[in-house]
């Protein structure tokens, strides 16, 4: 992501929309002989422009609401640029095989930052949180070790939340309209939540690097509470 100018300069990133998708709960697969409804498997949308509610793009909804969707985990991020790597891997994936709304060209999670806010159509979006995979995804890409790798590799993704509704279009520029260039990216997050990924130390993240992290004011609470329950002497 190119860097941002200060003061009254305009803002300009070069962010792209690929691609949107949405989709709607399923059953994807069994577990112990019960069914397992996810709605991570998605179609692109043809349309120009959709709406953009603060929980869901029109068309697109969770199945289990206690771990997915509400207004911090509203569109689901992911960067084009990883879709080579999946495939050098043996992962038959194109983009939106990982379940995600919007298909992004040109930041990675090294670039995105919490906080930032994107203009996108009449929206206004902001950087929330990582995505963390679960066994859904295995389950949804057919072929074990798929959480495995997001993780080892920290090519996870991020959620946005939605600060103004409004109606988006499913392809063309984002413009990104304010950062904070003190904020943690979503890799340093998701390094923090996950020990070794990308490069990372192995080991726990340090009382100072979860400081920083849980201190970023857009940092989702689902994501906040568990790295503070993490740091070196935290309390069980």
């Amino acid at each position: 992501m190119p860097a941002i100018p200060t003061g009254d300069a305009a803002i300009d990133t070069a962010l792209e929309v690929v691609a949107v998708h949405v989709g709607r709960p399923r059953v994807i697969g069994e577990v112990r002989g019960e069914p397992v409804e996810s709605g991570i498997a998605k179609a692109p949308v043809a349309a120009p422009r959709l709406a953009l509610t603060r929980t869901n793009l029109a068309g697109d909804r969770q199945a289990d609401l206690t771990v997915h969707g509400g207004p911090d985990k509203a569109v689901y991020v992911y960067p084009s640029e990883h879709y080579p790597g999946w495939r050098r891997a043996g992962f038959a994936l194109a983009p939106g095989g990982v379940g995600e709304n919007v298909v992004l060209r040109g930041a990675t999670e090294r670039d995105a930052r919490f906080g930032d806010v994107w203009r996108w159509g009449d929206a206004l979006v902001q950087v929330s949180q990582p995505r963390a995979p679960c066994f859904k995804l295995a389950m949804h890409v057919g072929r074990r070790g798929a959480g495995r790798r997001m993780i080892e590799t920290g090519h996870c993704g991020w959620y946005l939340r939605v600060l103004a509704p409004g109606v988006v279009p499913t392809g063309g520029p984002l413009a990104l309209v304010d950062r904070d260039d003190a904020a943690p990216s979503v890799q340093e997050a998701f390094a923090a939540m996950f020990p070794g990924t990308a490069g990372a130390a192995p080991s726990a993240p340090s009382a100072a690097t979860v400081e920083r992290v849980t201190a970023a004011p857009a940092l989702a609470a689902a994501w906040r509470e568990p790295l503070l329950a993490r740091r070196p002497g935290a309390r069980p």
